[in-house]
């Protein structure tokens, strides 16, 4: 009896504060998991900074895809379309398929983390990218202060990526030398701290709210 009383005398809201309380919630079932506004996490540095790691465990927590450069290639290299082209032209596809990854993540009003290599220019071109849909870049580098555990976590991994392969030290001196230090704003994380630490930070800093 008391239930059917309290379902009677509950107050009534109209149509329009139903519209508005709806609209509310599916803007947040769509416009981003954890974040306020959808994000494009670029996740950026060179070949055994933590990239990977961080990138999924942000992933995790925030309950977006995370993209890998590295499994992307691999899931295409195998068919031959990579051999005997340019490094030019390999950047280019690898490139190509995050940025239409993401912005097909805009359309949907969803974020999406980027576990990639990233200049200024591009972090420039995917942020102009992002603004048109509604959406926003944060970029972070992963860096190895520590030379010697840089070249023991190059060595020593394994990832078992499919269709892909390892690199060696010689491989990210290379890269050390023709990539340009970043001069965007971000955060930078520096492998050598604890992995929480580091999770704390980047969450701080995107303003995840998970």
């Amino acid at each position: 009896m008391r239930a059917v009383l309290e379902r009677h005398t509950r107050p009534r809201i109209s149509v329009a504060e139903c519209v508005r309380d709806l609209s509310r919630y599916v803007c947040a079932m769509t416009a981003s998991d954890a974040w306020s506004q959808p994000t494009v996490v670029i996740v950026t540095g060179l070949p055994g900074t933590g990239k990977s790691t961080i990138a999924d465990r942000l992933a995790q927590n925030a309950g977006v895809p995370a993209f890998s450069g590295d499994w992307l290639l691999g899931a295409i290299a195998p068919t031959g379309v990579l051999d005997d082209v340019d490094r030019a032209v390999t950047m280019q596809v690898y490139e190509g398929l995050f940025e239409a990854l993401f912005r097909r993540q805009l359309m949907l009003g969803q974020s999406a983390i980027l576990d990639c290599l990233a200049s200024d220019q591009l972090v420039d071109r995917w942020s102009a990218v992002a603004a048109q849909a509604g959406g926003r870049v944060v970029t972070v580098e992963c860096v190895c202060s520590d030379e010697r555990v840089h070249r023991a976590r190059i060595e020593g991994r394994q990832r078992n990526i499919p269709g892909w392969h390892e690199i060696d030290w010689a491989h990210v001196e290379f890269m050390r030398q023709t990539t340009k230090p970043l001069t965007v704003p971000r955060l930078t994380l520096d492998a050598i701290d604890p992995i929480e630490a580091n999770l704390s930070s980047l969450l701080s800093y995107t303003g995840c709210n998970r």
